[in-house]
């Protein structure tokens, strides 16, 4: 299904990146519209707040909920900045439109629950609001591409996609995996629905927020979704990775925005290049998919198993050599080997099962 779309209409739109900042967390009425000014005050136009916080394990700050929303409203009165927040359930819906919240996005957890997306769609049947939806903790472009027809099904036809990473048992550098490629390919398959990057919880420290926006833009995101608090060492949540409004201001003035609108007659050549050598990639290995079937039907002549160990070990060893020689990183050099040896394995299995 394709989604039905209509432009967000967000006040800083006319610009890229589009920019909501603000605190993860409500706290206070003073924290909230001292960020909130200090934002303002530097030309951000969109607030962001959590009002309503899902924590992984119970106890922690879960947010003041209803009482924190005058506050969202005091922010648009007072700055004339347009408002954002989280909901997860139809009545968080309902509460954020009657305080006037003008932007809702739905987080990570949620859009991987097809019940939760379901109540939340039918809830926001009839209703004209800009809704992003955040990809699910899991890579499941599939899940993420679900999450957002429930919502489109229902009307809503000002959407967008946030990508904040995904989670990993393995946490080295970042909080949640930048995986770019997922977001790349809901790109190449919905090139109409507007990307935004959330920096703060891909890399869970606020030394990894200017590199992170700098990789949006460099892919064509349309805007980023950053935590930003008038004292972040003092957050109730995430405390390490929001940064102050005057630090934002400055990592974003730092941005290299490059222009998607050059005409590519320049590199028309050289596409042509990765054109033909595709070609002959893919010559390649149709010839040596055709030796491994050779090697299949010896293999069942002579009652041998599909899977030789070793052998295999031999070629990620000698390959990934061949390829750091070449310029090419391991990782990248094993994940190309895996998937031909999948697909040699799978070939001679047929042969042998005939």
């Amino acid at each position: 299904m394709e989604l039905e779309l209509q432009p967000l209409n967000l006040l800083s739109e006319q610009e890229r990146p589009v920019v909501i900042a603000g605190p993860c967390s409500a706290e206070t009425e003073e924290q909230v519209i001292s960020t909130a000014r200090q934002l303002a005050s530097r030309g951000f136009r969109i607030f962001r707040a959590g009002v309503w916080k899902p924590r992984t394990k119970p106890g922690g700050f879960e947010g003041n909920g209803e009482k924190a929303l005058p506050w969202l409203k005091l922010v648009k009165e007072e700055t004339g900045m347009q408002v954002a927040t989280e909901v997860a359930t139809p009545e968080h819906v309902e509460l954020a439109l009657k305080y006037g919240v003008d932007i809702l996005w739905v987080g990570a957890r949620t859009s991987a629950n097809p019940f939760a997306m379901q109540s939340l769609a039918d809830s926001l049947r009839g209703v004209d609001v800009p809704v992003l939806v955040k990809n699910p903790v899991n890579p499941d472009l599939e899940l993420w591409i679900g999450a957002m027809e429930r919502i489109n099904q229902a009307g809503v036809k000002r959407m967008a996609a946030i990508h904040r990473g995904f989670s990993s048992y393995d946490k080295k550098i970042y909080r949640n995996l930048p995986m770019w490629q997922i977001p790349i390919e809901l790109h190449r398959r919905i090139p109409e629905l507007p990307m935004f990057c959330d920096p703060s919880h891909i890399g869970g420290r606020r030394e990894l927020i200017a590199p992170l926006c700098q990789q949006a833009m460099d892919l064509g995101f349309d805007g980023l979704i950053i935590e930003s608090h008038c004292d972040p060492d003092k957050a109730w949540s995430d405390a390490k990775q929001q940064v102050t409004p005057d630090v934002l201001d400055y990592i974003l003035n730092l941005l290299v925005v490059r222009d998607e609108t050059v005409s590519t007659e320049g590199i028309s050549m050289l596409r042509k290049q990765i054109d033909e050598l595709d070609n002959q990639l893919i010559d390649l290995l149709a010839k040596r998919m055709r030796v491994c079937r050779e090697i299949g039907q010896y293999k069942k002549e002579h009652n041998m198993t599909v899977l030789q160990t070793a052998r295999y070990s031999e070629i990620l060893e000698k390959r990934g050599a061949q390829g750091a020689l070449c310029g090419m990183g391991a990782l990248f050099m094993a994940k190309v080997f895996e998937s031909i040896h999948e697909e040699s394995v799978r070939q001679q299995m047929e042969i042998i099962n005939k």
